[in-house]
């Protein structure tokens, strides 16, 4: 599962393989309710866990899956083969509560003792409730761990991934840490596209950074959950994805520090259902209706809702000429129609009609 939006001009841009057909949720008039909505409470079951869980850790690493047990078994060697004298737990949480393809794959490892740790299965499918069960487990279970990161289930971490990401909380002091999460592609031909807005880092060196947009390489200090309420990541945006973007920019909001650690490099598996023009429009869209959404939820008076529709029509014919220069730049139609594509679903977004990719019925593993 990957989180938005990995670059900073994205969501700039509207803030400053499904199919074509049935991939689309549409909206009442609020313009707010295709977010998605809560299914009652179910209880999550404690499917898996290591011999002894000691509650004194310090540092806990987050995985929400579905349906990619292969992958997840390369996420969790890379794990354990992290260079660090830093104690350490994982929680593991399986949000296909049917198949539950990814426990085997969790209750294998953890039965090892290459690191401490639980996976849970959580049963209401979506994004954000997958997510929140990570780290409201993680920060339950482990009741003196300070530092929780999060690594997605299609991703690698470096060997040194995690003693960078503590290092960088440690001496920049800030609030969460952000690191890049760098494409891999298996075609060469298909490795032209890691300078698309798609696949880029937000940020390319270390230092303070105003906020970060995506939870697929970061680390989150535990007081910061407590400021951000409950549940930390809005279930409104469960199927749409996003829940990362508006949670960081809500801890930005709150006067939190951001810190950015290139060093930190995590790498994702990018298939090749996400690399062609389909999937590449898709993933526009959903960025263009969540820096929407964002920037919705804090226009509360109608003179503000207005403002921001003029502003989201407004970027339609802007996207233009920033296309024009991509074009020039980098020679790919591909890269340069990105702004445009954003812009559109933003303005989609406005009127109702966005995108839902994280309903289970349309995610390609």
């Amino acid at each position: 599962m990957l989180i938005e939006p990995h670059s900073r001009h994205d969501f700039l841009l509207s803030a400053a393989e499904a199919e074509a057909r049935d991939v689309f949720g549409t909206a009442a008039p609020s313009g707010v309710s295709a977010f998605a909505t809560s299914p009652p409470d179910t209880s999550r079951a404690w499917v898996a866990s290591s011999p002894s869980l000691d509650p004194s850790i310090t540092t806990v690493v987050c995985i929400p899956c579905f349906r990619r047990p292969r992958h997840l078994r390369l996420t969790l060697e890379s794990l354990a083969s992290q260079r660090t004298g830093r104690r350490f737990a994982v929680v593991i949480v399986e949000n296909d509560a049917v198949a539950q393809q990814s426990v085997p794959v969790a209750a294998e490892f953890l039965a090892s003792g290459k690191f401490p740790g639980l996976c849970v299965v959580e049963p209401r499918q979506g994004n954000c409730h997958a997510i929140n069960a990570a780290f409201e487990t993680a920060l339950a279970a482990f009741p003196m761990a300070a530092h929780f990161l999060m690594i997605d289930d299609d991703e690698i971490a470096s060997p040194d991934w995690l003693e960078l990401m503590l290092r960088a909380a440690e001496e920049s002091r800030a609030d969460v840490v952000g690191g890049p999460v760098l494409p891999k592609f298996d075609d060469e031909v298909k490795r032209g596209l890691q300078r698309h807005p798609a696949f880029r880092p937000a940020y390319d060196s270390s230092g303070p950074v105003p906020v970060i947009y995506g939870c697929g390489n970061c680390l989150i200090k535990r007081p910061v959950f407590a400021r951000l309420g409950d549940p930390a990541f809005d279930l409104r945006f469960n199927f749409l994805g996003g829940g990362d973007t508006d949670f960081f920019v809500r801890c930005g909001r709150a006067g939190m520090k951001f810190h950015w650690a290139a060093e930190a490099v995590i790498t994702e598996t990018v298939p090749d259902s996400r690399t062609n023009p389909g999937w590449l429009a898709l993933r526009g869209l959903r960025i263009g209706a969540i820096n929407y959404h964002v920037q919705r939820k804090v226009a509360w008076t109608p003179w503000s809702r207005a403002k921001l529709l003029a502003k989201m029509l407004a970027l339609l014919p802007l996207s233009l000429v920033l296309a024009i220069v991509l074009f020039l730049r980098e020679h790919k139609a591909l890269i340069a129609l990105h702004p445009v594509i954003v812009a559109v679903g933003s303005a989609l977004a406005a009127i109702g009609i966005e995108p839902q990719p994280y309903k289970a019925s349309k995610i390609v593993s």
